[in-house]
């Protein structure tokens, strides 16, 4: 039992891999001032859920079916303001962890965490902090320089700056989906992480900057 130090966390999870929540559940089982309200399997099911319920801290897997994570980041911060967003995810996500914060996010951590860091990083963000594990300030310290040297769209991957340029051309979110033999629903993830990476908020900001960068004629 992980001692507790005040006031009782209510938390809401949500991540489509079932093992994963009742790891969760567990680890909040056990310590005395978390309190599970509810979880949900996907983004559209938390999004259903959340109205009514009196949440402190969302535990939040970025990669699940149906909504797109950066979408339920984004809604989740506009509508629920006062919930504080904490990303769970794979190691590799690592490179997207200040895009997270950037959408609204106030913690990230890797599933493989140990339950302590868990536990800490809940109690960080309830008490209106922010939670940067000391493995990512060291990357965010370090690769500062370099991104201070940056424009927004060098961050995109290739795919995502061919479907920046289609964007910025006028293209709609269909007929890009048409012409690269995607589904629509994976070129609007696309479009949503475009839009957390260059901090840009809409179509119309994508075409200016496209025109102004000289990426598109």
């Amino acid at each position: 039992m992980i001692s507790s130090p005040g006031k009782t966390i209510k938390i809401i999870i949500a991540d489509d891999h079932a093992m994963v929540r009742k790891g969760l559940i567990q680890i909040i089982d056990e310590t005395l001032d978390l309190q599970l309200i509810d979880q949900a399997g996907d983004g559209i099911e938390l999004l259903e859920k959340l109205p009514g319920q009196d949440v402190d801290v969302l535990l939040l897997d970025i990669n699940m079916p149906g909504q797109a994570g950066w979408e339920v980041i984004h809604k989740v911060h506009h509508d629920y303001p006062s919930i504080k967003v904490v990303i769970l995810s794979i190691s590799s996500e690592e490179n997207y962890a200040k895009q997270f914060y950037k959408a609204g996010a106030v913690g990230y951590l890797t599933k493989d965490g140990a339950p302590e860091q868990l536990v800490e990083a809940i109690r960080k963000v309830a008490d209106g902090g922010i939670y940067v594990s000391q493995k990512f300030a060291e990357k965010l310290v370090s690769g500062l320089k370099n991104d201070l040297d940056k424009a927004p769209h060098e961050d995109l991957s290739p795919r995502e700056l061919q479907i920046f340029c289609m964007i910025g051309s006028g293209k709609t979110l269909t007929e890009i989906a048409n012409e690269l033999n995607l589904g629509i629903g994976t070129v609007g993830t696309y479009r949503s992480r475009i839009l957390a990476k260059t901090t840009l908020k809409n179509n119309a900001q994508i075409t200016n900057y496209a025109f102004k960068n000289k990426l598109i004629q």
